[in-house]
């Protein structure tokens, strides 16, 4: 035990005694400059010294731009442009879907399989609560004007025109109405019967997206208009009309005629489409003569 005490003085003593370290001119043997030193006082210097010089460091390759030199580290432009471009792909990801749901749309509106929107839910509802017991019937005067408010919503072609961001359709041709739009049947149009050879137009400003003929439909047009709006003209004699042409409303895209295997005679069968679904083209436009 006694040892151990002892060796510990000498640790402690070689610890803190005291040495000189003189600084002397090597010609002249002139004392230059002189510290007086010991263990303790250099191991503390020294460690103070080493964690100063690592902070800095750390400083230094945190907050300069001495960082971009090492390896493995990016520069600040690159992630930028790295953040730039996730945006972007974000963005052109989310086009990409609703690209794709447009032509979806249009390869449905092609092909004849044709998606609509269940409206048989709302007459199953009121069914149930007619059954609760409530009496949902209309009185007389609530039905007549009932009737005089969609007449007007249905035919007020020019109040709609008022209306910002309304887009107004006219009718393509005039004729009798054969078949109407009948969403049950999937008869998703209305057939206008009309001579042979009849100018048709298109019944707003817009651009062709297809222009051919097919087996069923024979010579057929689709203008894509403002809106999501889509107006298909089928069984035309003949097409005026290339697709990526501009046409104006009221302006002439093809002549009438019966062609097509999906055909009884001349007629035109007119689409009007919103958002990829069919609509009835007598709620947005005015067939009468």
């Amino acid at each position: 035990m006694a040892k151990k005490v002892k060796n510990k003085g000498k640790f402690h003593q070689k610890l803190v005694h005291d040495y000189r370290l003189v600084i002397m001119n090597n010609d002249t043997l002139e004392e230059k400059v002189s510290f007086k030193l010991n263990r303790l006082n250099v191991f503390v210097v020294g460690g103070l010294f080493v964690l100063l010089l690592v902070v800095f460091t750390y400083l230094l390759i945190a907050f300069t731009p001495l960082k971009e030199y090492i390896p493995s580290y990016s520069s600040s432009k690159l992630k930028k442009k790295a953040t730039n471009l996730v945006y972007k792909v974000d963005s052109l990801e989310h086009k990409i879907k609703i690209n794709e749901n447009y032509i979806k749309s249009i390869q449905s509106l092609l092909s004849g399989n044709v998606t609509t929107i269940d409206t048989t839910s709302n007459n199953d509802n009121l069914k149930s609560i007619k059954s609760e017991g409530l009496n949902l019937n209309a009185s007389h005067q609530d039905s007549i004007f009932r009737q005089n408010v969609e007449q007007k919503d249905r035919f007020s072609v020019f109040n709609k025109a008022t209306k910002k961001n309304e887009i107004v359709f006219f009718a393509p041709v005039k004729g009798d109405i054969t078949s109407k739009f009948n969403s049950k049947n999937k008869h998703f149009a209305i057939d206008i019967a009309v001579k042979k050879n009849t100018p048709v137009k298109s019944v707003a400003d817009g651009t062709i997206i297809f222009s051919g003929f097919t087996a069923d439909t024979g010579y057929m047009i689709v203008i894509a208009h403002s809106q999501g709006f889509l107006s298909i003209y089928k069984h035309n004699e003949s097409l005026f009309k290339d697709q990526g042409d501009l046409v104006k409303l009221g302006e002439v895209i093809a002549k009438s005629g019966s062609t097509g295997n999906l055909t009884t005679g001349p007629h035109l069968h007119f689409e009007l489409w919103s958002d990829g679904y069919p609509v009835n083209p007598l709620d947005y436009i005015d067939f009468e003569k």
